[in-house]
């Protein structure tokens, strides 16, 4: 039986991690595997912090995508994998991994998974999550004040100089590859029931081609 594929794209602070969460909900973690993308940024340890932290993180060459890539098809082929973990407080990847076992459902996440024809090839359903501009900064403020300890004054300038730059050139354009595009992300519950619904038919419909075998 073929693990379903989902891929959820969307700009910085637009819901990603809500309609994950809902997913997960429905079907519970044993059922999923989830591939972040942000997981696969590649490594400045080569870089001095200050360079670093100006590093452009939101444009598709900072991530290892051919690693994920392969890790997805190994998971898909029913192997285990080594999920790299990335440290936003350094830039770099930490010594330990996470170790991810194949699942029914494989969820791959992150900004720039429909602006990747390797992650997109893979995708049984292919969704972008939308939110206006300007709940995606209020969000990603809040995130980065609490979550990376990071100051306004960085976070304002990261935005000007890449996030809203790279959005416009990469991630509002592959929303043209979406089969399901949700607006207002977690708090559309028509929209999440629809796609719940849609993932489990897929499964359904897996499992019963697995046994008529």
């Amino acid at each position: 039986m073929r693990s379903v594929v989902i891929g959820i794209a969307g700009g910085s602070g637009s819901g990603k991690t809500t309609v994950l969460r809902r997913i997960l909900d429905a079907f519970g973690p044993n059922s999923i595997a989830v591939l972040d993308h942000d997981s696969y940024y590649r490594p400045l340890n080569h870089l001095r912090f200050e360079d670093r932290s100006h590093f452009n993180f939101d444009h598709p060459d900072a991530l290892e995508t051919t690693l994920m890539r392969a890790q997805l098809d190994e998971l898909l082929a029913g192997q285990n994998i080594e999920k790299p973990v990335y440290s936003f407080a350094t830039y770099t990847r930490e010594d330990v991994t996470e170790t991810i076992l194949p699942r029914p459902v494989i969820i791959i996440e992150g900004i720039l998974v429909l602006a990747e024809s390797l992650l997109r090839e893979k995708m049984d359903i292919k969704l972008f999550v939308d939110a206006d501009g300007d709940v995606r900064l209020m969000r990603r403020v809040r995130r980065d004040l609490l979550e990376r300890g990071r100051d306004i004054e960085s976070i304002l300038d990261q935005y000007e100089r890449t996030v809203r730059p790279m959005h416009l050139e990469f991630v509002e354009p592959s929303k043209r590859q979406a089969d399901i595009i949700i607006p207002r992300g977690g708090e559309n519950r028509v929209a999440i029931e629809m796609l719940l619904a849609r993932i489990a038919a897929l499964l359904g419909n897996a499992v019963f081609k697995a046994e008529s075998h």
